[in-house]
């Protein structure tokens, strides 16, 4: 792996790493059982605060592009994944999550051309037999209703992943608009469903407000554009095959906050999940893509960081 993939295969890895504190907050500073009202919380302020930043717009096919990929990435996503965090035990979500990597080897192949090969499969159910076994003592009684949230949860991302690197994203803009794009829709679809559903928002205190500002501007601003980033350089199979970072770092999270023990079978389960993320980027990639692009200093990202808030007009 050449130095400018390994920097783009790192920066990407921080978002799945960030993501595993999820259900570290959710449980720990935000309200009980208000899955929508979190999700729409998660997005909504993010994505306007980022189309406040880059000031653009979608144009053309791209307004209804952004509503798909939004729907997809955030929209059904979000409300799934908390819905499932609240009636799953974290572990137990994690490990039906952890069939990411499949859905995308299979939405890959039929949108992107990207035939899984026998080693991705392998690679895949060994990234979630790794996940199980971390996960092993987490497990806990069968809630349909949470497994079926878990399942849509991964399969809407899954498809988001594949449909974004399909589409790629319009001339002259960078994944921190479209970043802002897709979790301004999402969370504008969210919204609606959340008050009907859910009635008023409930009484915040400065726990939960903490809890909220970190999930919008960490957890999904800075993540979600980390992640759409890497989407745009890698393979969707190869960026998806981090995702099991997410739950390797809610256990690393669970042990160092909350005293979880670790116990010589989720060790191994670790390394396991961890050698199938490594295997899952050393996959060769078949021919270029148009979109992809390397950066290998803090100087290229300021660059990118550039166009996103100036338009093309800074680009050399």
């Amino acid at each position: 792996m050449n130095r400018n993939r390994l920097v783009t295969v790192a920066l990407t890895a921080l978002a799945p790493a960030s993501w595993g504190s999820t259900y570290f907050v959710t449980t720990q500073f935000l309200p009980a059982d208000r899955p929508l009202f979190t999700g729409m919380m998660r997005a909504l302020p993010a994505g306007l605060a980022l189309l406040a930043l880059t000031r653009r717009l979608p144009r053309g096919d791209w307004w209804w592009k952004a509503v798909v990929l939004g729907a997809l990435n955030i929209g059904a996503f979000f409300p799934l994944l908390f819905l499932s965090a609240y009636r799953l035990p974290g572990g137990m979500a994690a490990v039906i999550g952890s069939v990411g990597p499949l859905w995308v080897a299979g939405l890959a192949a039929l949108f992107l051309g990207e035939k899984p090969t026998l080693r991705t499969l392998l690679t895949g159910i060994a990234a979630a037999l790794g996940v199980s076994l971390v996960v092993l003592k987490a497990a806990g009684s069968f809630d349909a209703i949470g497994v079926l949230a878990a399942l849509g949860s991964s399969a809407s991302m899954s498809a988001g992943t594949v449909f974004t690197k399909r589409w790629g994203r319009p001339e002259g803009a960078g994944p921190l608009v479209l970043t802002g794009w897709q979790l301004t829709a999402g969370g504008l679809l969210i919204a609606p469903v959340a008050f009907f559903v859910e009635g008023a928002p409930p009484a915040l205190d400065g726990r939960n407000i903490a809890g909220y500002v970190y999930l919008a501007l960490v957890n999904t601003a800075i993540a979600y554009w980390l992640w759409f980033r890497g989407i745009g350089r890698m393979t969707a199979t190869s960026v998806t095959f981090l995702g099991p970072l997410s739950p390797l770092t809610a256990a690393v999270i669970g042990w160092a906050a909350l005293g979880q023990a670790l116990a010589p079978v989720q060790l191994l389960g670790m390394a396991i999940a961890f050698g199938a993320t490594l295997a899952g980027q050393a996959t060769p990639r078949k021919r270029p893509v148009a979109t992809t692009q390397t950066f290998s200093s803090a100087e290229d990202i300021k660059r990118e960081l550039s166009m996103d808030l100036t338009g093309p007009a800074v680009r050399r």
